[in-house]
């Protein structure tokens, strides 16, 4: 914008510069009106100061309540022992809000409402990038050739074990959940038979879709990580999908035999941020 306006033979904001020069002495009073309008926002501007136009930026003031604190704390330490371990505090309190706003904050901007059940998988998962580990979260699963999509995927996991799909489920904690020969789940009285469907369905169609992809094939283990209840089992297998507790998506995943390679993962990586789109796209 600043390029285009000093390029701009019209002046500033529109206005035309020959109708002033043409007028000459004439038209000196309206000039001077003119100068003195457009010299008010500049005074206007100039008396906020610096220190205001910081205050005004949202980052800044998502930080003062965390300066204040440092602050205090280190004032405190300070006036009792001594300004080194003063220093030292205001430091600690700085870093633990950090860690606190790292934890809590997610690396999906394009979930708009994400669960809290989901970010808690979330967090599991960021610690298996070192280990080889990749992640998409909130993926569609396209049905047709119009791309259009009736399922999601909370956390597709490719890495060295292998190619997963991760549905993560608050339910309540107060109804027990329970197995039938491996083929029912229940939670309480209700039946999850629709819910174990769903999660295997979007794993089928992500296997097809990434096989044709990469050009061999791509098993996708389906899983369903569930938070609240108490689960009396470690991992169990229902219709042909995992089952377990939500606290333990991370040791699933890293329990079990290396089945890809570095190159294998990357391919089927590259393949799924095409063939799966962002559920919520900017």
């Amino acid at each position: 914008m600043a390029i285009m306006e000093r390029g701009n033979k019209h002046g500033a904001r529109g206005h035309p510069r020959e109708r002033s020069e043409s007028t000459g002495a004439e038209t000196t009073g309206s000039e001077e009106t003119s100068e003195h309008h457009h010299q008010a926002p500049v005074k206007e501007r100039s008396e906020e100061g610096p220190a205001a136009a910081l205050l005004a930026d949202p980052r800044v003031r998502r930080w003062l309540p965390t300066a204040g604190a440092a602050a205090g704390a280190a004032l405190v330490v300070w006036l009792l022992i001594g300004w080194r371990l003063g220093l030292a505090v205001a430091v600690l309190v700085v870093v633990g809000d950090i860690v606190r706003r790292s934890r809590k904050s997610s690396s999906v901007p394009a979930w708009q409402k994400p669960s809290a059940a989901e970010r808690r998988t979330e967090r599991q998962l960021k610690s298996l990038e070192r280990n080889g580990y990749v992640v998409l979260h909130a993926r569609a699963v396209p049905r047709d050739d119009d791309g259009v999509s009736d399922g999601r995927i909370d956390h597709l996991v490719i890495g060295p074990s292998g190619v997963y799909a991760i549905d993560s489920e608050k339910w309540d904690k107060r109804l027990p959940v329970r197995t039938m020969s491996h083929l029912k789940l229940f939670h309480g009285p209700f039946n999850k038979k629709d819910r174990l469907d769903e999660a295997r369905w979007e794993a089928q169609q992500a296997s097809s879709i990434l096989a044709e992809r990469v050009g061999f094939e791509v098993p996708v283990q389906a899983s369903v990580a569930i938070y609240g209840p108490s689960i009396p089992w470690k991992v169990m297998r229902v219709r042909d999908v995992d089952v377990y507790a939500g606290n333990r998506a991370r040791a699933y995943l890293r329990r079990r035999p290396k089945i890809l390679t570095e190159s294998d993962v990357q391919r089927i990586f590259q393949a799924a941020e095409q063939a799966l789109p962002p559920k919520y796209p900017n």
